[in-house]
């Protein structure tokens, strides 16, 4: 008889470990966690650089042809409005797998083509793939980052900064296990590019979804617990990437590298799991009153009302309220933010797509070119958390205003091509650095500021729309520049062979000028970019001297009074991780 008890007892353990997986699977932080890991995949764009060879070499392209592929994966990477539309529109789960079928798709056939699996593509159908499959880390930006921005308002600099770094990351995660599966094969590169990020998304695509916003007072420590689990992964990331340019690894070695990254991508899981330990904790000792209807609320609701988008074009809101899609394009602040990204962000992508073209005509060996490129995307995580932790946090503390923080972002830009422009013995080392830490640290500034001058209802569309100027930034500096200077380069260096285009293959350039001329534009342009940001700086001033946050924390206070949470005597509401059970525990 005395087993009966404990069999019932070891059932309704089982019935409570299962609803206690549901929570955590239906969880703000798991959707955090889901949304780190669809990140750690986005980032297939910044791996061109290594196969980019790969693909010259086989379709016979050269320097200007291969720059316009790469101007057509920076257009289809950046042109995110379709994306942002079509999540306004529908649920979360069909914009991420809409996303994951381009990037399978687009990919795929690139693969297809460089293997000669398939006749070769005109250079418009290779242009096409390639837009297609980078546009595809749009639907997972809008599905992912744009979620989480809306379920931690308060935290959104924090949040920018390190879903955009795991985005940054990424290159680096890519090739640890690309080398562990397929070893040292650039065009095997391109496979995985296509089915990982594909797999990824299809695998969390129903736990990423807007939820209530309920500020928990150690939501920022949480984050700082995120950061530092990201840094240590991207310490080890550089770290292995420096030894494997020195040493020669087995395939046994980078399969170990392969599995300690996978490893260290989970860990963000056991953190969301206790933070939602603690949520459930807490759920049990305290049942939910019954909603009461919140005065805010009501006074909201009846004053809430859908104006028509052409008939309030020009009589904007204040700073920081919700801008209509039409209100936010039209307004000067987003013109001024369109110069900036043009120059910053089209300098920044072309200086990262030449990067193995810089290092080859530099003279450096090909496993050193690789380096850079992950050390780029190393960088550029470290740009990206640096950003959004860094401006939230002068931000906070002392009213410094995010736009100010993109005027020195891109000053720092400007010295990075400098490096490159006249180069000294291994300071493609340092311009690497400098170009992936600049870079990264422009797009999640560039994000906070659209979200807090232009609100946050439409930020599915504004924020995709705040990158369209980076594809054309890219195409004239990228093609109609940098490309055309290196090619007339190594016509130069050709005829001096005596030799003519048709008589070779491949157009190669060798030596510091290759490069010269057009970085020095580059510099140029960037530093006119930061004198532009200069003036969003002083039109903005006043607005970041306020309190931005003051609307969302009022929100949330109003959902409070709604369903009611007890805020004194140690509840929810004023007590940190586990000392909220605790104090429930000892209340009672």
């Amino acid at each position: 008889m005395s087993g009966a008890p404990a069999t019932a007892a070891s059932m309704g353990g089982g019935k409570e470990l299962i609803r206690f997986a549901v929570h955590v699977i239906q969880g703000r932080w798991f959707t955090v966690f889901a949304s780190f890991i669809i990140m750690a995949g986005a980032g297939a764009t910044y791996l061109f650089g290594i196969y980019s060879k790969e693909v010259k070499a086989s379709l016979a392209y050269d320097q200007t042809t291969l720059n316009l592929l790469g101007f057509f994966k920076d257009l289809g990477a950046s042109i995110g409005v379709l994306s942002g539309l079509i999540a306004e529109i529908t649920p979360t789960w069909f914009v991420l797998l809409v996303g994951s079928a381009m990037n399978f798709v687009g990919y795929f056939m690139i693969w297809l083509a460089v293997t000669g699996k398939m006749a070769k593509p005109k250079v418009w159908q290779m242009c096409m793939y390639i837009s297609i499959g980078a546009n595809s880390q749009n639907f997972a930006n809008t599905g992912a980052l744009v979620t989480c921005v809306k379920n931690f308002p308060e935290s959104r600099g924090v949040m920018l900064g390190l879903l955009k770094g795991f985005v940054g990351l990424s290159g680096a995660i890519m090739t640890q296990i690309y080398l562990a599966i397929y070893g040292n094969d650039s065009e095997s590169l391109i496979l995985l590019i296509a089915w990982l990020p594909a797999a990824l998304s299809v695998l969390f695509v129903f736990t990423i979804r807007t939820m209530e916003v309920h500020r928990q007072p150690n939501e920022l420590k949480v984050f700082y617990r995120f950061l530092y689990v990201s840094i240590a992964l991207a310490l080890f990331l550089m770290t292995m990437t420096i030894i494997q340019r020195r040493v020669s690894f087995p395939r046994a070695a980078y399969a170990g590298s392969a599995s300690v990254v996978c490893v260290m991508l989970f860990v963000p899981l056991f953190i969301a799991i206790r933070e939602e330990l603690t949520i459930w904790k807490v759920s049990k000792k305290e049942p939910l009153s019954p909603k009461k209807k919140n005065p805010l609320a009501e006074k909201k609701e009846e004053s809430e009302t859908e104006p028509n988008c052409f008939t309030n074009i020009f009589k904007k809101p204040a700073r920081g309220e919700d801008y209509t899609i039409l209100q936010a394009l039209l307004s000067i602040d987003a013109l001024i933010l369109f110069i900036a990204t043009l120059c910053g962000l089209g300098s920044g992508l072309t200086a990262v797509d030449n990067l193995g073209q810089i290092g080859e005509s530099l003279g450096y060996p090909t496993r050193t070119i690789s380096s850079f490129v992950s050390l780029v995307s190393i960088w550029n995580f470290f740009g990206r958390v640096f950003s959004g932790f860094v401006s939230e946090s002068l931000l906070v503390r002392w009213k410094f205003p995010r736009p100010l923080m993109m005027t020195l972002v891109l000053l720092l830009s400007c010295a990075g091509h400098l490096l490159v422009a006249f180069p000294a013995p291994g300071s493609v080392y340092v311009a690497s650095v400098i170009m992936g830490f600049s870079y990264g640290a422009q797009l999640p500034l560039l994000y906070a500021i659209i979200s807090e001058l232009f609100g946050l209802k439409y930020y599915s569309t504004l924020f995709n729309c705040g990158q369209l100027a980076a594809p054309l930034g890219s195409y004239l500096f990228n093609v109609r520049v940098t490309g055309v200077l290196y090619d007339r380069e190594a016509m130069k260096q050709l005829k001096a062979k005596g030799l003519k285009r048709s008589g070779v293959k491949e157009l190669t350039c060798i030596g510091s000028e290759c490069y010269r001329l057009s970085f020095m534009i580059l510099t140029i342009v960037t530093f006119f970019g930061a004198l532009v940001s200069l003036i969003l700086v002083s039109r903005t001033r006043e607005f970041y001297r306020g309190d931005i946050y003051k609307k969302f924390r009022e929100e949330g206070q109003a959902a409070q009074m709604e369903i009611d949470i007890p805020s004194n005597n140690g509840g929810p509401a004023d007590c940190e991780g586990d000392a909220c059970a605790n104090n429930v525990k000892n209340r009672n």
